[in-house]
């Protein structure tokens, strides 16, 4: 029964930690760092609010320019009321693009970017994802192997005793659930998948 409630205590983590992950990678809007605010700034400097359109929806374009015009006019009275205004459209922008991703929004971040992020935005910057794809796959990699290893030595000495199988059952949890999780996610439809074109012109794949 003990074992039982162990692995069901392990399942359980390894779920939970599936669930942060989208929250941990979505948050990087947040910050200051980010790819939002940089937007904002551009359009700020330039006086010009088409670099930031896209990052809320259709619905929100109103008050996004609403407040961009509000901004324009303040920080042009001076250095202190240029920061304030500055920081008051970061904040209205951020929040309003998490709103749209149906996010919360709890402030602005001055912590940097998550370092798989930063490694994603230079592979775009650049038009190469080979860096990315080494980081990743390195990251990988040392997560199988390290989980493997431990699988290995508790397999060793399962027989044992009912605790040295328990610390393998434990590991044995781990490590399937972390590679099969890792297959999922590579193996899966991306969420942005070409939906096929219908109609009399469009080709079909059999």
């Amino acid at each position: 029964m003990k074992l039982r409630v162990n692995t069901i205590r392990i399942v359980f983590f390894i779920c939970i930690c599936i669930w942060l992950i989208p929250n941990i990678a979505g948050a990087h809007c947040d910050t200051l760092e980010g790819p939002v605010v940089k937007a904002a700034k551009m359009a700020l400097e330039k006086g010009d609010i088409t670099p930031v359109l896209k990052w809320v929806k259709k619905d929100h374009e109103g008050e996004i320019s609403e407040a961009f015009k509000k901004t324009l006019t303040v920080r042009s009275k001076g250095k202190e009321e240029k920061e304030l205004a500055d920081m008051y459209f970061f904040e209205t922008l951020v929040r309003i693009h998490r709103a749209g991703e149906g996010a919360p929004y709890t402030g602005l971040k001055a912590e940097p970017v998550e370092p798989i992020i930063a490694e994603s935005d230079k592979a775009l910057e650049s038009g190469s994802s080979d860096n990315l794809v080494k980081y990743v796959t390195d990251a990988v990699a040392k997560g199988i192997r390290e989980r493997f290893a431990h699988a290995k030595e508790a397999k060793k000495h399962a027989d044992e005793s009912v605790e040295a199988g328990r610390e393998f059952v434990e590991a044995y949890v781990e490590f399937t659930h972390y590679v099969e999780r890792l297959h999922m996610d590579a193996a899966g439809p991306s969420g942005h998948a070409v939906k096929p074109e219908t109609g009399a012109g469009s080709l079909h794949h059999h």
